[in-house]
C-alpha cells in the first residue's frame, strides 16, 4: 500500500513508511544506477541499454526500466513500425537524478581502493 504524498510534506528518509525511501532504493538499486549512467548521455534500444549495462539480464532490465519509468526518470518512446521499436531516454527528472548518481559512482571509483584495502586489513585482524 502506498502512503499518500501531500504538497508540502517532509521527506524523511528514516521513517520506514516515508515514500522517499520507495524512490531512493529505485534510484540507487544496483540496476537503476547503471541503467541512469548509461542513459546520461544518450537515448537506448532496449538491446543496446542491455549491452551497455553489461550483466544485466533481460528481465531484470525490463523491471527496471518498468519502475524507472512510473516513477517518472524514464521515458519510453515506442514508434509505430515494423519491427517495433523501443527507445528509452531520461526525463528532465531522470537526467537530475543521473547527476547525482555519477557523482556517488565517480566518488566509488576513486576511493574503492581505499575500500579494498580496510577489508583486507579488517579480514587480516579477524584471522
Amino acid at each position: 500500500m502506498e502512503v499518500s504524498w501531500k504538497p508540502g510534506m517532509q521527506a524523511d528518509v528514516t521513517d520506514p513508511m516515508c515514500p522517499s525511501r520507495n524512490v531512493l532504493e529505485h534510484v540507487t538499486s544496483r540496476w537503476g544506477v547503471l541503467i541512469l549512467l548509461a542513459l546520461r548521455h544518450r537515448s537506448y534500444r532496449f538491446s543496446e541499454l542491455r549491452r551497455a549495462v553489461g550483466g544485466v539480464s533481460e528481465k531484470m532490465l525490463a523491471q527496471t526500466l518498468q519502475t524507472l519509468e512510473r516513477d517518472g526518470f524514464v521515458h519510453r518512446d515506442a514508434k509505430p513500425v515494423i519491427p517495433p521499436r523501443v527507445d528509452y531516454s531520461l526525463t528532465g527528472l531522470g537526467q537530475e537524478a543521473a547527476t547525482h548518481v555519477q557523482a556517488l559512482a565517480e566518488w566509488t571509483g576513486k576511493r574503492t581502493g581505499t575500500v579494498l584495502d580496510n577489508r583486507a586489513a579488517y579480514d587480516e585482524a579477524r584471522s
